[in-house]
This record gives C-alpha cells, structure tokens and sequence, in this order.
C-alpha cells in the first residue's frame, strides 16, 4: 500500500478519523420523514423490485422523474464542474484491462469486489477513476500541460456490497450506481494544494444543492490501499438519522503514476519525473439521492425539486404522483 502522508492522523479504523468540517443545518421536520424507498415506491420513482427480477438485488431502477432527477443530477455536476471549476469532460468505457486495474490500484487486492467478463479478461469498471487516470499510462506529459484535470460520468459496478438488512436497503448499498468523478494530474509541489481545492470543488455542488454536509480526513487505518491522503464527504439522512459516504476525495502522490508509468517533463531537455493524481467523486449519485429526497420531502408527500436542477427538468419545480 501507500504510504499515509504526514498530515494523516494514525488510527485503526473509521472510528479514528476526523471531522474538519460542516455545512449547512441538518433539517428539521414537523412530520414524520419517510425514507427514500418509501418516498420512491409512493412516487412510482424508484423500483427496487422490479430491479431484483431484471438482475438481482442492488441493481435500481429509474422510473419517470425518478429517471429524470438522476439524469439532471448527473448533467448538473458535469456542467457545473466544467463551466465553474475548468474541467475537461472525458466520456470513457466502462470495461478495463487489467493493466488498467493495477495502474490505479485496484488490482491485485479488490479483484474479487469486481465483475470480470472471463471470455475477455475485461472488468467493469468500479469507478471512472480507473479508465481516465489510466489515459495517461506509459506517457510522459508536458509539465506546460500540468495541471490535467478530467471530469467523467460513468455507471460504477462493485460486486461487494456489504451485509444483508435495513441498513443495506435502498440505495444504501448497491451493485450498480452513476458518479460522476473528477480526476487531476499535477506537478508533484502542488498535489496538496490541488487536494484541498479538489476537496471544496466536491463541496460546492452539495452547496449548489443546499444539501447539509460534513468532511472526514481519514486517519491511516481507514485509508484505501492506494491514498496518501484521503477526505470522506457524508451527507445527512433525515429518515436513517445519520450520515452517509457521498465522495470520496484522494491524493495519491505518485503511487498510481508509478504503477501505470505516467511521466512528465518539467522543462524541454529535463529528465522524466513520475506525476501526481489525485481523484474525487463530484459525485456519486446514490447516496446523493438519498439525502436529496429525504431532505426536500413535504409533509404531501411530494419531493420540492432543488432550484439548480430546474432547468435540467424543463423547468419542473415539484415531484408528484402521476396517477392514470
């Protein structure tokens, strides 16, 4: 694994780390909140069931403007990471080698949390993380060029999803789920200057969205294999009464560019030098969509559409039952 940086706090596990910051009031209510799966089959948005029967369990489906939310979601995040914070947008595949899979870190540890297509030796991705650091594998850059920063939207698949019961129900935990993801090469000096900005660019969109939120720095116990450095952001459930994982922001040092050979040149003539990467989820939609539903419910039972994703839905402002 990767060596934690100076500035992560030791720790055995998630009970260690440490909250740097909050945002926003956790709502409150003068009813009873539902829950996302309730507030989904009310409004004919979510179908969990008819999931199951496609797929199996932890695959959801998307119904209405249930499908339409997640899409205006999606749209949003992408523009609002381009127009605002300068990102390129990537639209990568959705199955990697293995080169790939070991490049990021993925590989060998995780394989078995991996879907694997045998015939090809091809793997779905668990996240865009993987495809777009994976860009540059066994290039040299041009330090001009530094920073590259990618934005990508891309359905994730990860075979492990926990424990069976109420807190894996709903979009809790899922085999199938859409994130959009923003990944960063840089200049070795300034990786931890391009974390804590990637950090706040995760968090303007919970801001855009009015959705209270907290960020974690992971101490070491809790690090994934690959970070130097990790920040977890949580978002609220009103219904569930606690905090859930919505991204994940990471600074890798030269860990992954060491695995997949990504170079550049600080200047013409200049020996080759391994770059930075960092990535973050801005974000995953799932557990998004958890507080976003819980947190903008009514006392009817109808779901108040954020002021930011109007415009991603023709202008619509509440989400109704659509009797027939």
């Amino acid at each position: 694994p990767n060596l934690p940086h100076e500035s992560t706090p030791i720790g055995v596990d998630a009970s260690d780390n440490v909250e740097v910051k909050s945002w926003g009031k956790i709502p409150q209510f003068d009813f009873e909140p539902l829950n996302h799966l309730e507030l989904g089959e009310r409004l004919d948005i979510l179908d969990f069931k008819r999931g199951g029967k496609v797929t199996g369990s932890g695959f959801p489906v998307y119904k209405g403007d249930g499908a339409r939310l997640e899409r205006a979601l999606i749209n949003f995040m992408l523009d609002f990471h381009i127009e605002k914070h300068n990102y390129t947008e990537v639209f990568p595949p959705f199955l990697a080698n293995r080169d790939s899979m070991f490049g990021t870190g993925q590989l060998p540890k995780l394989e078995d949390d991996m879907y694997l297509t045998e015939k090809d030796d091809l793997f779905l991705i668990p996240t865009a993380e993987v495809p777009v650091t994976n860009l540059h594998r066994n290039e040299i850059l041009d330090g001009e060029d530094l920073p590259i920063k990618y934005v990508a939207y891309s359905a994730c698949f990860r075979r492990e999803a926990g424990s069976y019961g109420k807190e894996t129900r709903g979009f809790l935990r899922v085999h199938q789920f859409n994130k959009v993801e923003m990944v960063n090469f840089v200049q070795p000096g300034q990786s931890y200057q391009f974390h804590e900005q990637l950090l706040q660019e995760a968090c303007d969109i919970l801001e855009a969205l009015e959705i209270p939120y907290r960020v974690l720095l992971l101490c070491s116990g809790d690090l994934s294999f690959a970070a130097a450095k990790c920040y977890d952001i949580e978002t609220w459930s009103p219904a569930e009464q606690k905090w859930l994982e919505a991204s994940s922001v990471s600074n890798f040092e030269d860990f992954q560019a060491r695995r997949a050979n990504i170079r550049f040149r600080p200047e013409k003539g200049a020996k080759p030098a391994f770059v930075h990467t960092l990535n973050g989820s801005g974000l995953a939609t799932s557990r998004l969509m958890v507080s976003l539903l819980e947190t903008y419910q009514t006392d009817e039972g109808t779901i108040v559409i954020p002021p930011v994703l109007r415009k991603y839905m023709g202008g619509q402002d509440v989400i109704r039952r659509k009797y027939k």
